[in-house]
């Protein structure tokens, strides 16, 4: 089974970024006196639609793929399903934090709940083997 990144949900996460920082950006101009808070709002959505065009591409080709006893990530991460101690959400990712204290993110599920029902079946099946 695979986990891929889907990129409504990518746009979707970035329209949420773009309108928190805006909204960031106006308020500390109000708070420093400027009266031109207007252009915190532009500084926000520039900075986000930058941000999400120039990693669009490398977010996107981020995978994860289960196999029977791990998740196997990008850059070579391997998370044994054995050894994960918690699965849950963080808006659109997934967190998987493991008995180590590592923490991965499955990001930009397109259902987060659907994933984590998948590995949590998965861990259950793996310690059903031990």
């Amino acid at each position: 089974m695979t986990f891929s990144p889907d990129l409504k949900t990518y746009i979707q996460s970035h329209f949420t970024m773009a309108a928190l920082a805006m909204a960031a950006g106006m308020l500390i101009l109000w708070f420093m006196g400027n009266p031109h808070i207007w252009t915190g709002a532009i500084g926000g959505l520039a900075a986000v639609a930058v941000r999400g065009w120039y990693l669009m591409d490398e977010e996107l080709s981020h995978r994860w793929d289960m196999t029977a006893a791990t998740l196997n990530g990008p850059a070579g991460r391997i998370v044994p399903l054995d050894q994960i101690t918690e699965v849950k959400s963080i808006g659109s990712a997934v967190q998987l934090i493991t008995k180590a204290g590592e923490k991965h993110l499955i990001k930009f599920q397109a259902d987060p709940d659907t994933t984590i029902t998948r590995i949590n079946a998965a861990r259950a099946s793996v310690g059903d083997h031990a």
